[in-house]
């Protein structure tokens, strides 16, 4: 692809993900400005702090009761960023632990790679910290591909996976988009809100440039944990947008894996669920909270060895 093109597009995505950070009303339109503190999510944690873990002193929430989820943030994402529309939902009825990853948000870097190995560790670090013995694990894009190495690395503390718009393969993701992440700059997040709350949550302005170099890194070198993803024990559920970077042959080869693509009312349904959300780009899945939540607690919640129905 033209390499002028591919800039455009990358530029696009960007804007799209500073759109995305907007909050919106409930008939979609952009809501009111807030205090930096409210960030939308319009409750308080239980608890909150810095956890040394792996050389890192990694940032995290917990909100809410009940069985624990953990939530895993995309590139360039933070917790109100990511997660300011799902934390008040789902901290109704669970346990929300998020955190925010290596040099994302008020987790500081280290002269460490970044990893999405490295980063699942930390997630388990995290969970041994807060005396959780196991949790269900949902991951959005970044977040996603740390969820798959977090059920292959420590497959002990996963009861089930989530994972929304995140790949186990570097070509999991259509060519452009793979193609496209080496056009991304530090000049196209000069004066977003990415940039001004990497400001704002205590990082030095001077590492801007640093940081969005090094996040990209992750997606610049090659990766397949084809077979260690799909002899995951723990069930899966994935979800993708049809207009989504992730391609539907990648999506649909690990639900083959884990027992799909067979008529469930011969068969039984497979306990690994897949979703083709409609009308839903990558950065666009964030704004399917209201379609996706329902499915997601659906299977947090369901009997996987349940019969099929029957009329």
């Amino acid at each position: 692809m033209n390499k002028h093109v591919i800039t455009s597009i990358s530029v696009a995505v960007i804007m799209a993900v500073i759109a995305s950070c907007q909050p919106r009303t409930e008939n979609g339109s952009k809501a009111p400005a807030e205090t930096k503190d409210s960030t939308s999510q319009r409750i308080q944690p239980a608890d909150s702090g810095y956890v040394d873990v792996n050389g890192l002193k990694m940032y995290y929430e917990v909100y809410g009761q009940g069985k624990p989820i953990v939530l895993l943030h995309g590139s360039y994402m933070n917790i109100p960023l990511n997660w300011s529309q799902v934390i008040p939902v789902l901290a109704k009825s669970r346990k929300v632990i998020v955190a925010e990853m290596q040099g994302h948000g008020r987790t500081k870097d280290i002269p460490r790679e970044l990893s999405y190995e490295g980063m699942a560790d930390d997630v388990s670090g995290l969970l041994k910290h807060l005396r959780i013995d196991s949790a269900d694990i949902l991951g959005y894009s970044m977040g996603g591909g740390i969820a798959f190495q977090f059920a292959v690395r420590h497959p002990e503390q996963v009861r089930r996976l989530v994972v929304l718009s995140g790949t186990y393969a570097h070509d999991g993701w259509w060519p452009e988009v793979e193609a496209m992440y080496a056009s991304f700059t530090p000049d196209m997040f000069k004066g977003t809100p990415i940039q001004k709350l990497y400001d704002s949550l205590g990082n030095d302005p001077a590492h801007f440039d640093e940081y969005v170099k090094k996040v990209i890194s992750i997606d610049l070198k090659p990766y397949d944990w084809t077979k260690d993803v799909k002899n995951i024990k723990a069930p899966i559920f994935m979800a993708i947008g049809d207009a989504d970077g992730v391609r539907y042959e990648h999506a649909l080869e690990l639900f083959r894996a884990k027992g799909g693509g067979k008529m469930g009312d011969l068969t039984g349904l497979p306990k690994s669920r897949l979703a083709i959300i409609p009308g839903t780009t990558h950065i666009g899945m964030m704004q399917r909270t209201d379609w996706l939540i329902p499915m997601v607690t659906d299977f947090l919640d369901a009997d996987l060895d349940a019969p099929p129905p029957t009329f």
